[in-house]
């Protein structure tokens, strides 16, 4: 089906490249997904961890050429992440470098209606890439509307021009209504991978060999359930909530805001690492620990199923 479309800037978004002969292979070592299935067609997301198995930053991973690779981030943690990455890469032929202020990115939201059809010629599947206009164009949802992400050379006129604009702020709201982590300054090194349901998501490989975490990661897939995870909330009350805030609700469970977005009726949409719904409500910490906001907020159901 055709869609109308919004247009969204990501400002807060950067580009670290890694180019040269063994891009994919220094990458491959590094974060949790399979490299060697990056292609122009397929991007991949991919999380890059502490030797604990927390998330530093997770990057979503697009090829820009044979032996260069994008990886889409945070402004705000670049810069760390490039000087991590660097202490490993010894006689690596690959080259690390902050390149966002050469690209613009920005984000397509599909609609319901069809009044341009710009979407029609976009890349359907979740995660593949498709070029357009000079931009390299990603899927990065589909539930619960079409969401694409535009990467651009900033010299570059900008590309699939002419549809309506919306604030950063629709596009936030809807990556927390499909579940779609992201990890900030305030976050890095805070969650394990299957906390923030990278395994769910499809940014594990747990087929491909040894990267930094790989050991906790995998400990934690293969030999015991995962207490804690991403869910979804909205407060029933107006409030204000940041990542890495932490509050405990009604049930007395203890949680770790991941994002959030606030609402036109001031109330706040957010995601949260807390106990699955029914188990030990404080996972070894008390519910009147000092400092600990109370909010009054409900859990909704994510896009996708959580493990058992």
């Amino acid at each position: 089906m055709l869609m109308d479309c919004r247009f969204v800037s990501l400002d807060s978004l950067g580009v670290l490249r890694a180019s040269g002969p063994d891009a994919v292979t220094f990458l491959q070592g590094q974060v949790s997904n399979d490299v060697a299935r990056l292609n122009a067609e397929q991007s991949l997301l991919a999380g890059y961890h502490n030797p604990q198995g927390r998330v530093i930053a997770l990057l979503r991973l697009i090829e820009q050429a044979p032996q260069e690779v994008l990886a889409v981030l945070p402004r705000e943690l670049i810069a760390g992440v490039a000087q991590r990455l660097a202490r490993f890469v010894l006689r690596a032929k690959v080259k690390l470098s902050d390149e966002s202020s050469q690209w613009t990115i920005s984000g397509v939201v599909g609609t319901a209606a069809d009044t341009s059809g710009v979407t029609a010629s976009l890349p359907a599947a979740l995660h593949a890439a498709g070029r357009s206009d000079g931009a390299i164009v990603v899927c990065i949802a589909q539930q619960p509307a079409p969401r694409w992400l535009v990467v651009a050379p900033r010299a570059a006129a900008q590309p699939l021009a002419g549809g309506a604009k919306s604030a950063p702020q629709v596009w936030g709201q809807l990556a927390i209504a499909s579940g779609e982590p992201q990890v900030y300054a305030a976050t890095s090194e805070e969650f394990v991978a299957q906390m923030l349901n990278l395994d769910v998501l499809g940014a594990v490989s747990f087929e491909k060999g040894c990267y930094t975490g790989q050991e906790v990661i995998a400990r934690a897939h293969y030999r015991g359930r995962v207490k804690r995870r991403m869910q979804h909330f909205v407060s029933n009350e107006p409030c204000t909530l940041q990542p890495g805030d932490a509050a405990t609700i009604a049930d007395g469970r203890l949680l770790k805001v991941v994002d959030a977005v606030s609402l036109a009726d001031g109330r706040c949409e957010f995601l949260a690492v807390t106990t699955m719904s029914g188990e030990s409500a404080t996972d070894g910490t008390a519910n009147t620990q000092a400092g600990i906001a109370l909010v009054d907020a409900q859990q909704l159901p994510l896009s996708y199923p959580l493990p058992p």
